[in-house]
């Protein structure tokens, strides 16, 4: 069994093959995924693909990169994640990469989503790019610790992974570790211990090698737990098996 534990089902490159998508995940071992929200627009359509479907689960959240959202209160996003198979507060977080200050607006709603997932005790699904300093910050004064989460598509250093891990988070790794280019980054998917680790594949975005440069899916999170087990000398069975209890004891899924 395999997990993927973050993607993008209700994105169009997705959406469009559905059926398929979901045959070629079932087809490869990959039993059940997260399907991510990122926008007002999105939440209900990504709660309903995982109501109507099998092994797919939900998180409500507005990502970091969408600055013309109207911005959800606690109470209202609380009220969403008390969906079936809501299972997370996210995507949410900072992204310093694509925006440029002022972006306060950015770090409320980072805040808002921390404590609208310590109100309904759901963990949060963290996305950081270019701004991990204010990222640990905003998690350690608004008490992310209350309830975990994952840190999406890892990137950053050592530091910064072993500073989420103090603070009860898990560090996901996603196609990026397949480059060639990546040797930082797999430098650090080998200090992480075997009971903070998640696999994704982020799709429609990041296909693994060999399929880099296509449309990414589900199925394909295979490529990344293989090289997770190969850059950590374990076999390939026991990366899923690792990811997959980390997966279901973190958003309290039970198997």
């Amino acid at each position: 069994m395999l997990i993927d534990s973050h993607c993008h089902f209700c994105f169009p490159d997705l959406l469009a093959d559905a059926p398929g998508v979901l045959a070629r995940m079932h087809a490869a071992g990959v039993d059940m995924a997260l399907n991510i929200s990122t926008s007002q627009e999105d939440l209900q359509p990504v709660v309903a693909f995982a109501q109507a479907h099998d092994g797919i689960y939900a998180t409500v959240g507005i990502h970091p990169d969408n600055e013309d959202e109207v911005e959800l209160d606690v109470a209202t996003l609380v009220r969403h994640a008390g969906a079936a198979k809501v299972v997370g507060i996210g995507e949410t977080g900072l992204d310093y990469y694509r925006l440029h200050e002022p972006l306060d607006w950015q770090r409320e709603r980072f805040r808002t989503h921390i404590r609208a997932a310590r109100e309904c005790g759901k963990p949060l699904v963290i996305h950081t790019r270019a701004s991990p300093e204010d990222t640990l910050r905003i998690m350690r004064e608004e008490r992310a610790q209350d309830v975990g989460g994952v840190m999406h598509c890892f990137t950053e250093s050592a530091e910064v992974a072993r500073a989420a891990i103090d603070l009860g988070f898990l560090i996901s790794f996603s196609g990026i570790i397949t480059f060639k280019s990546a040797r930082d980054l797999r430098a650090v998917a080998v200090q992480i211990p075997d009971e903070s680790i998640l696999v994704e594949t982020d799709a429609p975005f990041l296909a693994p090698v060999p399929n880099r440069g296509k449309s990414n899916e589900p199925a394909w999170v295979t490529h990344v737990a293989a090289m997770l087990a190969e850059l950590r000398g374990q076999t390939v069975e026991h990366v899923h098996d690792i990811t997959t209890k980390n997966f279901l004891k973190l958003f309290n899924i039970i198997k």
